[in-house]
Parts: structure tokens; sequence; C-alpha cells
């Protein structure tokens, strides 16, 4: 189904909703801005790959042209109204997208926006914090991108409303000012109409403040731009145009020259929703429906020996792998011993439930936020902790003194390829730790989500037409790194299983925490600036 989707992505450039005009050429739109002559325009190619020194000047870019390569903007819409509005917004955003792409430029954007936004509370607007910067990463170009971070100050102007733009263009592209429109706000709801433009707070004496004289300043548009900002750049002295020709050769910005690493996002959305890509999904939606249930009742009512294949046959795809050898849960006398501790990163929910599919035990599994539907349905022993250190570490000793015992020390779950810190909780409780490195991979939707209903999860997850779920049960915990045979503090044993799962599954280990990952998700401190600590393997 993935391939499905990146073919549609190919496709959809013929029928793409923009944001501005497309007939005026370069040549025509020179001539035809009065403030035209005062500006020297030069192609951008001359400034991507020009070495001369840029830190002392202030750029003014607009958002769309200089760092997007994709030229529509519905996607962005579409996530909007799929995760800010529900399912239904998204289906009439996407059954009037024809008539928006006819009327196109300033007129279908508004049109969008009071789709979007129109009766959606101000104070649980996320999407551009949580959601939206993902999206926009990887639609980012390389040239531009490299363009804009050579400069100074950055000042960074859009046509879309501030809310969708702003987190991503200061948290992740470090840009000093966003000049975007507001939306109009009633009784603490979006009425879904952008306030009109105030051309005061374009002015780049404002903008640049006292500093203007130690800044020469250059600008980056659009040749398609109808709404280029005469005051934002009257003082350029030199004007950069950005064609769709150049655009179509940039490449993607990769992971690696993110300024701020992407680790935490939200959202249920996990491919771009395209026109083509939307109607995909929706197309599909009915069967995922059918699928989702039929993989509940396998999982749920059936041995492993029988759900297993009936899975494998309706897509999931399941891989496991065990080490050569393992420690065997009797001493030397025969006798049976405490229980064994399985200690896992955190992907999604069904994580225990997969680790006893792998191990082929029955296992019970303590968790922090569970919900009460999932707890219900479980086809395993679940057990609930209440973040008390001591509360729950008798809980555990109990538990393991009845059996086998799975954990997820992470505390929540982290789609990205980064661990989050480990409590250190578990590595008191025993020397019989096991480290099970996990690892999911969607192509529709996520199974986790920060703001949404946790008890849909699972039926996001299952509704993927092709869910992978990798589970690696490595060596058991040697005794040279373990508390009570070699008196490792809990601290050392923690950050040791930690960086074992992380070099299995080639993963980043941070020391960020639950706290941390609802802080981001939940817009109080969305860039989690000066506490990023994200640390690489040797």
């Amino acid at each position: 189904m993935s391939g499905n989707l990146c073919s549609l992505e190919a496709l959809s450039s013929s029928f793409q909703v923009h944001s501005k005009p497309r007939e005026t050429s370069p040549l025509e739109y020179e001539a035809t801005k009065p403030h035209a002559n005062n500006l020297k325009f030069q192609k951008f190619n001359s400034l991507a790959e020009s070495a001369r020194e840029l830190s002392n000047k202030a750029i003014f870019f607009h958002f769309e042209e200089t760092l997007l390569k994709s030229p529509s903007l519905f996607p962005y819409f579409m996530l909007v109204a799929f995760e800010a509005g529900g399912l239904l917004r998204a289906l009439i955003l996407f059954l009037l997208s024809p008539f928006i792409c006819l009327v196109g430029g300033e007129l279908g954007l508004n049109i969008m926006v009071f789709l979007c936004f129109f009766g959606i509370r101000k104070e649980k607007m996320r999407v551009g914090t949580a959601v939206l910067p993902k999206f926009f990463s990887e639609d980012v170009g390389c040239e531009g991108f490299d363009a804009v971070m050579r400069c100074g100050k950055k000042v960074g102007f859009s046509d879309l409303p501030r809310v969708m733009v702003e987190g991503f263009l200061k948290d992740y592209v470090g840009v000093d000012v966003v000049v975007a429109r507001e939306l109009k706000v009633v009784g603490g709801y979006f009425v879904g109409l952008m306030e009109a433009k105030n051309t005061n707070s374009l002015d780049s004496n404002l903008i640049l403040g006292e500093k203007k004289s130690d800044y020469q300043a250059i600008g980056i548009i659009g040749c398609h731009n109808e709404n280029m900002h005469e005051q934002l750049f009257s003082h350029c002295k030199e004007v950069y145009l950005v064609t769709e020709a150049e655009k179509q050769s940039w490449k993607s910005l990769p992971r690696e020259k993110y300024p701020e690493p992407l680790i935490f996002h939200d959202g249920r959305l996990a491919f771009k929703p395209t026109q083509l890509a939307t109607l995909a999904m929706f197309m599909y939606m009915p069967l995922g429906i059918c699928l989702c249930i039929l993989r509940f009742l396998s999982g749920i009512f059936l041995p492993h020996s029988i759900g297993t294949p009936i899975l494998a046959f309706t897509g999931t795809i399941t891989t496991i792998s065990k080490p050569k050898s393992s420690i065997s849960s009797t001493n030397d006398k025969g006798e049976k011993q405490r229980g064994r501790l399985y200690v896992c990163n955190h992907r999604t929910l069904l994580d225990p439930l997969y680790v006893q599919l792998a191990t082929n035990k029955s296992l019970t599994a303590v968790t922090y936020s569970l919900s009460t539907v999932n707890e219900k349905i479980a086809p395993m022993k679940t057990v609930r902790l209440t973040r008390d250190r001591e509360r729950d570490g008798k809980k555990m000793e109990k538990l393991l003194s009845q059996g086998d015992l799975v954990v997820c020390p992470e505390g929540t779950t982290c789609r990205e390829p980064y661990l989050l810190r480990f409590s250190p909780l578990f590595a008191e409780l025993t020397d019989d730790i096991v480290p099970v490195a996990i690892d999911v991979k969607v192509n529709m939707f996520y199974g986790t989500s920060a703001s949404g209903f946790k008890c849909l999860d699972p039926v996001f997850h299952f509704m993927n037409p092709n869910p992978v779920y990798s589970i690696r049960l490595l060596e058991n915990l040697p005794g040279s790194n373990t508390c009570k045979l070699r008196g490792k503090s809990r601290f050392e044993v923690a950050n040791y299983v930690q960086n074992e799962i992380g070099r299995a599954l080639d993963f980043r280990c941070t020391s960020l925490t639950r706290k941390d990952k609802y802080m981001a998700l939940a817009g109080n401190d969305g860039s989690l600036k000066g506490s990023r600590k994200v640390t690489h393997h040797a």
C-alpha cells in the first residue's frame, strides 16, 4: 500500500491546490510591479551556488516558495482538517477540493482556511506544533534551506495562518520573526476567517529594530507569488527569484541536517495526504475497518498457533529473532526460579502482546496509562502502576514471584528512531533481565496518540494495510551489569539496557522523559530547547 501511495504522490501533480496563480512569468512579474525597478532581481541558483559569507545578512523569505518543494498547500490543510476537525471535516474538504483548485489564489486559500478552522477551539489547536512540523520537515528542499540558514537574522513570511507555520519556523528553522495572518476568534473558537493584512507590521524597520544598521537585507520569493509585500522587500538590496523548474531539481533535506531533532510528533496520519493519497485512504477505510475487526477477533479469541497465520494472511507482518543461547529459568537443582523480567522499548500499546508471542509464554504486563477498554479486552494479564516508586516496586516484586513480567521503562511511546530515558525501577527487582528490541512500521495510520483517544490506538494500528512488528530478544543481561551480583547502581543498569536496545535497533538514546513528550505535544514548549539531549552510540 505504501508503494501505491508513492505512485499516487507522483500523479497528484495534475490535480493540486495552489496558493498562488501560475500564469505570470518572471519577466512579466517584474514589469508589472511598480517597485520592481528599485530592486535587484537575481536567479536563486546564483545565491545557492555562491560561497560568499551571509552571516551579516538579514534574509526576508517567503516560507512556501523558499523552503517547501511541493507547490500544493492542500496536504497541510487536510492534516488540520483530519487531526483537529475529524473525519467528516476532512471528507468535506476533499470533496470540495476540485472547486478550490478551480478558483485558486486568495479565494481558494480562504475557503480552505474556513473549512479547516471554523468551530475549532483555539486552546486545543495543537496541530501547528505537534503534527505539521514533521510534514513540513519532510517537504523542505535542501537548497532553499541551506540558503536561509547561512544568513544571520531570518524573517519568514507566509500566506498560511500563523497558527500553522509559526511553531515550525521558530522551533525547527530558527526564524527570528514570523510574518503571517492571525485567525479571528470569537468566544475562544476560530470562525474560519483571517485578519486583514496589517501593512504596518511589514515594515522592515520595525522588524529589524535597532539592529537594522547591522544587517544588509536580501530577499527570496517565488516568481509566481502575486502577494509579495512591497514594504517588506523595500529595503532589500537583492531579491532572488525561485522558479518551479529550480525547485523540481531540489533534494529533500536529510534528517541529519535538521536544526532540531524531530523526536516527538502527534496525529494519526502517517502519510502526506495529497488529493490522490487522500482518495486512496477514503476508499480503503471500509476494508481497513473489516481487517481491523478480523485481526482483533483473531488476536483475542484464538490461540497463537491459529491466530498468527490469520494475521499474516490479512497483511500483518511479524518478525521475531532470538539469541542463539538462552539462560534457563531453573537453577542447578532443577527448581523453578523467580520470574524473568523482559524489558522492552515502547512503540505501541501492543508491545507486551508481541513480546508474549515471541517468548511463547504467559506474561504479565505492567502499564502506566492503559485505557479501561483496552485493559478489559487485552488477551493477557495487565497490572496498572501508580508512578509511586515504592508502591510500584513492591507490586512488581510480588508479580515476579508469581511468574514472568514484561515492562516498558520509557513510560510512553516514541515513534521516531530514538529511545527515551529508561526508568531505573526495574533494575532493582531482579538480575534475570532480558532486553527486548521492538520496532514498528506503519504506512497509513499511527497506532499511538498523545492527545487523541488512547482506546483507539490498537484500532488505528490494525487498520493499516501492512503493519510491521519486529521483535528481537537480546541476550540475558550479564551478571557483571546487574545490581545485586556486581553492585551496579540502578541507573547504570537502566542506561546499559537502554544502550543495548538502541544499538540493536540503531536508535539514538536520549535523556528525554514522558513529561518532556507531553510538554512538547501539548504546545507548552514544542521545541524543548535546552532540554533536548541526544547522545550517539559508540
